[in-house]
């Protein structure tokens, strides 16, 4: 048997795939989000309002990293955060106005990125490739390291 490569070819897909994804945004003069706030912004447009914890499941990004980036996007006026009125420790995110008037921008992108990763695929085959990364992901678990 050869050498499996899947970790690998997957770390590498993401690294190009990302540079491609921050290229095709710049390239359209998109500079309200980078790939990485894309993610959450993707989260917010799909659950409203969420926890930290909330979009760090949903988004794969370790709790630190999120919450610098949340630190960022709240100054460029992307989200709002609010605390819990019955629990002073619990903050939930949710989109401003503008933010949610960039979903098409971003969603036009997606579309693009899309059209190239599955470039001289089937329906079936794309199907079939996803399933496979989603039982991947369960095999990993919920409990990932993340911090």
């Amino acid at each position: 048997m050869s050498e499996r490569q899947g970790g690998f070819l997957i770390s590498k897909m993401k690294s190009i795939g990302g540079r491609r994804f921050d290229k095709i945004l710049q390239e359209k003069n998109i500079d309200a989000f980078n790939g990485a706030q894309g993610k959450i912004l993707y989260c917010l447009w799909q659950g409203k309002k969420m926890t930290a914890t909330e979009i760090s499941k949903k988004s794969g990004l370790a709790k630190t990293t999120l919450s610098a980036m949340l630190a960022r996007m709240d100054e460029q006026g992307l989200i709002v955060t609010e605390e819990s009125p019955t629990d002073k420790r619990s903050v939930t995110i949710s989109l401003t106005a503008k933010a949610a008037a960039l979903k098409g921008e971003y969603e036009a992108v997606t579309r693009e990125i899309e059209e190239i990763y599955y470039k001289g695929f089937t329906d079936e085959e794309v199907e079939q490739f996803e399933n496979y990364l989603k039982r991947i992901l369960g095999n990993l678990g919920e409990n990932d390291g993340r911090d």
